[in-house]
């Protein structure tokens, strides 16, 4: 019964909310009003852009409400600065869509799966959490798409290259003094 006034009271397709509890106020019990108060916030939410719409105050909170600001302070780093300084310390680095634990695109995923099996450890950082970082990458490289990956410093390319490269056992003799290095420290 639920279901079926919530299904009915969304899809009325009314031109204000007046007509809304109208039509839905002759019955006012708990599971009308559930039904009416996640219509009301389905208007809110998504509301006719422009103007006071309910739907345009969404978009300006994010803007204007200070828990959406940015609390990270300026640390005298620029992101160019961070990009040079994680790929000169990280022997293999990899700006790529989510962390290597949790890819959030099929060609990070694949690069990182082909990283992981030489045993090396891979510096990661999450582009689409940072626009500003995703651009600055994009500069430092002189590349545009994503992943990017450096190792020992120089850019070799993204998911494509290191699969080939992998194929022709060419990352291999590239990376093996890395897991070598790794072996001993953990030995």
């Amino acid at each position: 019964m639920l279901r079926r006034l919530l299904r009915s009271s969304l899809t009325i397709a009314a031109p204000s909310m007046r007509l809304q509890e109208k039509i839905l106020a002759p019955s006012m019990d708990g599971k009308v009003a559930v039904g009416l108060a996640i219509n009301r916030l389905m208007n809110y939410s998504s509301g006719p852009a422009g103007g006071d719409s309910p739907g345009s105050r969404v978009a300006e909170d994010s803007a204007t409400h200070e828990d959406f600001q940015p609390t990270v302070k300026s640390s005298g780093f620029s992101l160019e600065d961070i990009v040079h300084q994680d790929v000169k310390e990280n022997p293999v680095m990899i700006y790529m869509k989510g962390v290597p634990d949790a890819p959030r695109c099929g060609f990070s995923a694949l690069a990182v799966k082909v990283l992981q099996q030489y045993g090396v450890p891979i510096g990661a950082r999450d582009i689409l959490s940072d626009l500003q970082l995703k651009e600055s990458v994009k500069s430092f490289s002189k590349w545009p798409t994503f992943p990017q990956i450096f190792i020992k410093g120089d850019f070799v390319g993204g998911s494509d290259i290191i699969l080939s490269m992998h194929q022709k056992g060419e990352l291999k003799d590239l990376l093996a003094d890395i897991s070598s290095e790794r072996k001993e420290a953990d030995a």
